[in-house]
């Protein structure tokens, strides 16, 4: 009996603790600020759950002030975080949208848009059963367990929308230092390729479909045994937008 308890007792004392992962994030066109965003990844056993709020910088909110926030929860797999629920909504001007969708094994079960969104036009290519199953949300499609690869790897992802698939290449491995963190990152290539759920003829998804020179790049998180991207850069049309994390740690 005394035995019993005191397995009982090392095995509750062995248990993990919930582990938060903060993470911030400045974002600049041209080397100008326009944009910041706040996560909080928690794990708690294979549960997980992120939620991050997005605000664009004084500088932007002259032209078009825009605020957001995203959430997602779900399970912990061997190679990927499988949500079960995510939502984001945001605002910018007078517009307001809000997505929620909701996953059962990496298919997606429903999805509800806020405004309904329309889906119109010759050059629309209409979403399929096939393009609901085994997908990744937008948030957590780019965080991985510790012990799974970063790169090479491809990610199907859902917005609520449009289906897509990022394709990530290895690059190497570079020295990166913010607070909290300061060691070595996996960089990734990253091809974009549409698959359902746009137009043709968008100049948007042309111009991204031919980019060859995105880059993102992935640190593990010790304690909370996860990668996460504290960086990545992104060419545009008027500039390179850079996404740096400036926190990243518990």
């Amino acid at each position: 009996m005394i035995t019993a308890l005191l397995q009982v007792s090392l095995q509750t004392g062995l248990r993990a603790e919930p582990v938060k992962v903060h993470a911030d994030y400045s974002v600049r066109l041209i080397g100008l600020p326009v944009a910041y965003a706040n996560f909080v990844s928690e794990v708690n056993g294979n549960d997980y759950r992120i939620s991050g709020t997005l605000r664009t910088s004084a500088f932007s909110d002259i032209l078009s002030k825009t605020r957001g926030s995203a959430d997602v929860s779900g399970r912990l797999t061997a190679d990927r975080l499988q949500a079960t629920n995510f939502q984001v909504s945001y605002s910018s001007g007078k517009s307001a949208k809000k997505t929620e969708i909701e996953f059962r094994n990496g298919n997606v079960k429903s999805t509800v848009n806020t405004p309904k969104r329309k889906a119109s036009g010759a050059d629309w290519v209409p979403l399929t059963d096939a393009d609901l199953r085994a997908v990744l949300d937008p948030l957590s499609s780019l965080v991985f367990p510790g012990g799974s690869k970063v790169c090479p790897r491809s990610l199907p992802i859902f917005d609520g929308q449009s289906r897509v698939t990022l394709h990530l290449a290895p690059k190497g491995v570079r020295p990166f230092r913010t607070e909290g963190f300061a060691g070595d990152a996996i960089v990734c290539s990253v091809r974009f390729e549409p698959k359902a759920g746009y137009r043709t003829g968008s100049s948007g998804i042309q111009y991204l479909s031919q980019l060859k020179t995105m880059e993102v790049w992935f640190a593990k998180h010790e304690r909370g045994d996860l990668y996460a991207p504290v960086y990545a850069k992104i060419p545009t049309k008027i500039g390179q937008v850079i996404v740096a994390a400036t926190r990243f740690g518990g």
